[in-house]
């Protein structure tokens, strides 16, 4: 595993899921590796042993839990950088013990990825046959009693997405041109994600939406939340991408996080000053993202230790994405919040040179 760049939940974590899976005495629902308590302590960490994956209001985690325990599909919805992607693989591979049975939707997803495809080959020479037919991640999750991730549900059209009606509602797959049917083993579910950006590209249908429980994830509710769950991601990246050690001062991140939080919301941490805000979604990964590609500068072109100069070009990139109606959201910003803040000087001249 020492050559792959990211492993799986399940591989990267499977000394915690022993400990739980040894001391978890509590009632397992059917086809499950863990008890709901185990997953949610999985989740959200011990305080000791167990890691936080997720650091968030712990009744979104039960509530999202307890909906997998039941019949009913999860649907996790917010906006961009939200860690929907990332929760829905940890609760994969602690109820399942396999995250990889994953969909990605796409405007080009067919419909073969939700139900099954064909090998041409063996179909034109042998006809229609089990040996022929190569099943879909949610057909083999039927199959095995595991759970199924879709991504980025409504990025599917619409008659794609109404392929999972049926495997939600009935639990059962048809497979007419064999005039037989894959029914769904117990532990079988489906966690699905979608952005609150995406409303209105592929609406899911009121048929496929009562198939879901739905569940918001919040951005970080606190700037110290914030920073606590930045802090902890750019650690584990660069510790995966064997970056050199850097000196990263928690000075640097609270400043990204405050940039950050303060054009998304509009207005400045102490309330006082209203601030445009840019089109981009400015989320908690691309704050990870801006820290992480500053720590490499520091790391491989600077003395080590993260500097403004570091995360300034990192920061310009993220908030500028339309180079025209961003450009003057962030030089007023930069004028009006940045340079006014003493203590900031050298982060001001870093963005200013930088953009």
């Amino acid at each position: 595993m020492t050559t792959v760049l990211r492993a799986h939940a399940e591989d990267q974590y499977a000394d915690e899921l022993a400990i739980l899976a040894k001391s978890d005495d509590r009632v397992r629902p059917p086809g499950w590796k863990l008890s709901p308590w185990a997953v949610t302590c999985y989740i959200l960490g011990d305080g000791d042993q167990i890691t936080p994956k997720y650091i968030g209001p712990r009744r979104i985690v039960e509530v999202a839990v307890a909906t997998l325990a039941t019949d009913r599909a999860l649907l996790l919805l917010g906006v961009p950088g939200t860690a929907k992607t990332w929760l829905s693989e940890h609760l994969a591979a602690a109820i399942s013990g396999d995250s990889t049975l994953l969909v990605q939707g796409t405007a080009g997803t067919a419909e073969e990825a939700i139900r099954y495809g064909w090998n041409y080959a063996r179909l034109l020479s042998e006809g229609p046959s089990r040996q022929a037919l190569t099943p879909s991640p949610v057909m083999r999750a039927m199959a095995e009693g595991r759970l199924a991730r879709v991504e980025e549900l409504t990025r599917m059209p619409s008659d794609v997405q109404d392929a999972l009606i049926t495997v939600l509602s009935e639990k059962t797959l048809p497979i007419p041109e064999l005039n037989e049917e894959v029914q769904a083993s117990r532990g079988f579910n489906v966690i699905a994600t979608a952005n609150d950006r995406d409303r209105g590209v592929n609406d899911l249908s009121s048929a496929l939406r009562r198939r879901f429980n739905t569940v918001v994830l919040p951005v970080p509710a606190t700037a110290e939340e914030e920073v606590d769950i930045v802090s902890r991601r750019v650690d584990q990246l660069g510790r995966s991408l064997e970056l050199p050690e850097t000196m990263t001062g928690l000075a640097e991140i609270r400043r990204v996080v405050t940039v950050f939080r303060e054009l998304r919301t509009g207005v400045t941490e102490d309330g006082r000053t209203k601030v445009k805000s840019p089109s981009g979604t400015l989320s908690t990964a691309e704050a990870i993202s801006v820290l992480t590609n500053g720590i490499a500068l520091a790391a491989h072109f600077g003395d080590g230790v993260l500097r403004p100069s570091d995360v300034a070009a990192g920061i310009v990139g993220a908030v500028v994405q339309d180079p025209v109606s961003d450009r003057v959201v962030w030089r007023e910003y930069l004028e009006t919040v940045v340079r006014e803040r003493q203590d900031w000087r050298d982060f001001y001249r870093a963005c200013r040179d930088a953009g």
